[in-house]
């Protein structure tokens, strides 16, 4: 049986699904709307038991998941949503024994979501340019995870470059979360492996515009996508189905790009009007014109 121990995270659950977070220390007593209840009587509980404070409010005490943790954690900068953070390691095809750089290392989310991704034998390095960003980064991440042999934070700016570790090897994986993705972008052409995987994370059009046109001139980057996710939660009441009225829409833009033999890519061409009124590629056109 999973019990909870003294020194760990939870959250006490409500009946509407509320969430409030602790960290349980013995001897210390917790405070809510003017009711009390001791860590003591948390300590050895079964994860996911009923505890009830002292004025008769009731609550669930349960460890948090990762995406319940990462919302309610201290924050240095914004954290992304659970909804990217699982996309991110699926897209970047994060696996076990990966070798993954990432910046910035933020308030530590998508951090964490990398290196239960890399597994014990693998390693993430993750650039940090803020000493207060980092040392909230590194505590979020102690709290969850534990001591982790797996990670090599370091105060570096990836603007300025990208180091490659002593034993020379490149990286598989690169991620980023940054305002200006494009300004690492050559240095990501110089430390990625042949078929390694690049994506960024960013929230507006003029950044994602960027970014792709920086891969394009790289001429070492091509299969570049960019996509969104929204994620709409349903109300199941019996006979009575319908969407929520609110949903998390748009957080940001996702764009990936493989690393490959340079000139397999061009930049693409430009787009003509068709008759119909729609678009066609003009190196498309131009193929077909040729082989007619």
């Amino acid at each position: 049986m999973s019990q909870l121990q003294n020194g760990e995270r939870v959250h006490l659950v409500d009946k509407k699904g509320r969430q409030y977070a602790l960290t349980l220390k013995a001897g210390d007593i917790y405070h809510f709307s003017g009711e009390t209840i001791p860590h003591d009587e948390l300590i050895g509980k079964p994860d996911g038991s009923i505890v009830t404070l002292s004025k008769g409010k009731r609550f669930l005490a349960l460890r948090p998941t990762f995406g319940e943790y990462v919302l309610k954690m201290p924050r240095g900068a914004q954290v992304l949503y659970p909804k990217d953070l699982s996309l991110i390691p699926m897209w970047a095809d994060v696996y076990p024994g990966a070798r993954v750089f990432e910046a910035g290392t933020g308030s530590g989310a998508l951090t964490m979501a990398l290196l239960r991704a890399v597994g014990p034998t693998g390693l993430v390095v993750t650039y940090e340019a803020r000493d207060d960003f980092a040392r909230t980064a590194l505590t979020n991440i102690e709290r969850y995870m534990g001591a982790v042999s797996t990670l090599m934070p370091l105060r570096k700016n990836a603007y300025e470059g990208i180091d490659i570790l002593e034993d020379g090897r490149p990286f598989d994986r690169l991620v980023l979360d940054l305002p200006e993705p494009w300004q690492v972008v050559p240095h990501a052409a110089k430390v990625l492996r042949s078929g390694g995987i690049y994506l960024s994370f960013v929230p507006t059009v003029p950044q994602v515009m960027q970014t792709v046109e920086a891969l394009e001139r790289t001429s070492v980057f091509g299969m570049i996508e960019t996509f969104e996710t929204l994620l709409r939660t349903w109300s199941i009441q019996g006979r009575s189905v319908r969407p929520d009225h609110r949903m998390v829409a748009h957080s940001g833009f996702l764009t990936v790009a493989r690393k490959v033999e340079e000139g397999w890519w061009a930049r693409p061409h430009r787009t003509v009007e068709t008759e119909a009124g729609g678009e066609e590629d003009q190196g498309e056109r131009e193929g077909e014109d040729a082989t007619a």
